[in-house]
């Protein structure tokens, strides 16, 4: 695939795994291509590690599930890492 393709695999996986697991994330749409690209290329390893292949083509359906499972790992990871950082309590008097 060339750059393009991996870009919109991204963006797209990306967008698909926020919505799978929505929350209170206040990232832009790069934070997801870069979550999108680097899930889909954990998903990737993964699936090579576990015998399946790796990522195909763009039109494959198996391409865009290894895709969007390593971006939703990733996604989880991110959250879990970050759970209670920058959230405020509120100022008791």
């Amino acid at each position: 695939m060339g750059i393009i393709a991996w870009i919109a695999l991204g963006l797209l996986a990306g967008l698909i795994a926020r919505a799978i697991l929505p929350g209170h994330d206040s990232v832009g749409v790069i934070a997801t291509m870069a979550i999108g690209v680097v899930g889909a290329l954990i998903g990737g390893f993964v699936a090579e590690l576990l015998g399946f292949g790796g990522l195909g083509s763009f039109f494959e359906l198996r391409t865009w599930i290894i895709a969007v499972a390593g971006s939703l790992l990733l996604l989880a990871v991110l959250r879990s890492v970050t759970s209670g950082r920058g959230a405020r309590q509120p100022l008791s008097h």
